[in-house]
């Protein structure tokens, strides 16, 4: 079930949501979907709207690897997030 594609409409609130204030957040989400928006699955997606929840200096220190999920907000520190925080560092 959560390894089924999101859908369009779904993707387009996904998006909108990942706006972030910082320019290097929103380079690196913009690259995110470039490379993964056709492929993109629910439990993914998922992950990635729970990532969303984090501040933008937080969300840009995971990604740069200067805190840890677990740092940040143990709640998150799960193989989903671990996931498509690395999807994110790919690009």
């Amino acid at each position: 079930m959560c390894d089924e594609l999101i859908d369009e409409r779904a993707l387009s609130k996904l998006r909108w949501r990942c706006r972030r204030g910082l320019l290097e957040n929103d380079l690196f989400i913009e690259r995110f979907f470039k490379r993964y928006d056709t492929t993109l699955t629910v439990r993914q997606a998922n992950a990635l709207n729970f990532l969303m929840d984090l501040s933008d200096n937080d969300l840009l220190d995971v990604h740069l690897g200067r805190q840890t999920l677990a740092q940040v907000n143990a709640a998150m520190d799960t193989p989903d997030v671990h996931a498509v925080v690395n999807m994110l560092r790919e690009n």
